[in-house]
């Protein structure tokens, strides 16, 4: 004798029989019941019935076609509303063979059909094979959920090793630089923050996050005598230093991940200018692509607050002094305001001071 069992866990395969006559459901309850394996629950009342099944999960409904309170369609039509009966077999049970009613009910959602009088065997064999398609079912879910759950592991996985690179790589670069690679850090929060502000959704606030540490991965191209040069620079080195965008966005092209495409963007454009001043293309307002000119202004801000061999740190606020004074020619005036918006947060990074609370938004 086949036995049948729920493959999600060790709960038993469940029948729900609806029919106003007490009669017949003991009689389907005795013939189905023959079958191992199955707990059944019987309802007089389809409202009743409607109710149970909102709060236990039935691999199987047979329901009669004719009661008082909804008719065998109405109950089916009510059941497959519901996401957790959407595919379970709901057997229509009827003395009414007519092509009427069969179509009501097939439209309804109904799966198959038990004439009355019952016959046993027959009905035995029905609702074998309607719980063996239904093990079916869960069995293909069960798997589904498994291949996703691997699918995320494996993917996080993934990411993680890519976030690890990054960091890794950027950090390197700023040894190279004369930093121990807390520029890089600083710049990826305050443009993260920057991004936000202006509306960016989180996925994207993540992305910028992650790619702005290597806005600067050019710099491995440059000669140390030009990189390290305690003084300023002149116009031949300067020409040379600038090339480390182009360097960069070599470096990061034709890449096959969100984050290595943006870093590819930023390192590229980063330093152009809204008012077209900058370089190396000379692209102003917003044809300057936005990640760009969020790491722009936390590059700038940051590098102002920073030891480098030509210069000493600025103060904070003077260095925000600067950035806002900026706004409209340097900078994009929207992200500048969204520097603005977050300077408490952006304050407290930069001072070591516990961040400030903000409203949501």
């Amino acid at each position: 004798m086949q036995r049948f069992n729920r493959c999600s866990g060790a709960q038993p395969v469940r029948v729900l029989i609806v029919d106003d006559s007490r009669s017949s459901l003991a009689f389907l309850g005795h013939v189905i019941g023959a079958l191992e394996g199955i707990e059944i629950e019987s309802c007089l009342r389809p409202t009743q019935a409607l109710a149970l099944a909102t709060t236990t999960q039935f691999d199987l409904v047979l329901v009669d076609h004719v009661m008082p309170e909804m008719d065998g369609v109405e109950v089916t039509r009510r059941l497959r509303a519901a996401d957790a009966y959407r595919l379970v077999p709901i057997v229509m049970v009827t003395s009414d063979n007519s092509p009427a009613l069969r179509v009501r009910a097939i439209a309804a959602g109904a799966t198959d059909f038990v004439n009355k009088p019952f016959d046993s065997t027959e009905l035995q064999a029905r609702v074998r094979n309607l719980l063996a398609l239904r093990q079916s079912q869960i069995e293909l879910a069960d798997r589904a959920a498994w291949l996703a759950r691997e699918v995320e592991s494996a993917t996080r996985h993934l990411v993680e090793r890519e976030e690890e690179i990054i960091w890794r790589l950027a950090r390197a670069i700023e040894y190279r630089d004369g930093d121990t690679g807390e520029h890089v850090s600083r710049v990826a929060q305050v443009s993260s923050m920057i991004a936000g502000a202006i509306g960016l959704t989180p996925e994207r606030c993540r992305v910028i996050y992650l790619a702005a540490p290597l806005h600067d991965i050019g710099k491995i191209g440059i000669a140390d005598a030009i990189l390290s040069k305690p003084g300023m620079l002149t116009p031949d080195e300067l020409e040379v230093m600038r090339t480390h965008v182009s360097i960069g966005a070599r470096i990061l092209e034709h890449g096959s991940s969100q984050v290595i495409r943006t870093a590819e963007l930023i390192a590229q454009s980063h330093h152009e200018r809204w008012d077209g001043a900058g370089y190396p293309d000379r692209l102003s307002g917003t044809d300057i692509p936005i990640e760009a000119r969020v790491v722009a202004i936390a590059d700038v801000f940051d590098a102002l607050c920073s030891v480098r061999p030509y210069k000493q740190a600025w103060p904070i606020e003077e260095a925000r002094r600067e950035i806002v004074s900026l706004a409209g020619t340097h900078f994009d005036p929207a992200c500048v305001a969204a520097f603005e918006l977050r300077w408490p947060e952006i304050e407290a990074l930069m001072t070591g001071a516990p961040e400030p609370a903000r409203l949501a938004g």
